[in-house]
């Protein structure tokens, strides 16, 4: 009987230290956008939570040549298999506009894309590759 004892503490202690290493996007994530024409590229921030399965967040604001650009809470966001899914939607002259991030976490690294609607009402696609600060 001892031995089963010992195979089901081992088990349970695998299974523990597993689950402590899963992956989990919660952190400060930055990355840098091109700037349209000759408009220096944009520094954003990205802020995750993954508490109780639940993926919450906000890209933080930044100055730009339109103005203040606010904060803006993460939408429709999910994270399952390694996979961040979320949008940001934020108005401009009176039109909201959606981005649709999707990015596949590496440890401290988001690698993916960004699906915008553009200014001609289709949409665009970009690469975005953000690292998670220390």
């Amino acid at each position: 009987m001892k031995p089963l004892r010992y195979l089901v503490a081992a088990s349970a202690t695998v299974f523990i230290s597993v689950a402590a290493f899963a992956a989990d996007p919660t952190g400060t994530w930055k990355w840098s956008q091109p700037g349209r024409g000759d408009r220096p590229a944009i520094e954003q921030t990205l802020k995750l939570e993954l508490k109780d399965g639940k993926l919450s967040g906000s890209l933080l604001g930044f100055d730009s040549p339109m103005g203040k650009i606010p904060d803006a809470a993460i939408g429709d966001a999910s994270f399952k298999d390694d996979a961040v899914s979320f949008s940001i939607t934020r108005e401009f002259n009176g039109r909201k506009r959606v981005s649709k991030y999707e990015a596949k976490l590496s440890g401290d690294t988001l690698t993916g894309s960004i699906e915008r609607s553009s200014r001609n009402g289709g949409t665009q696609k970009s690469e975005w590759t953000a690292t998670r600060g220390k």
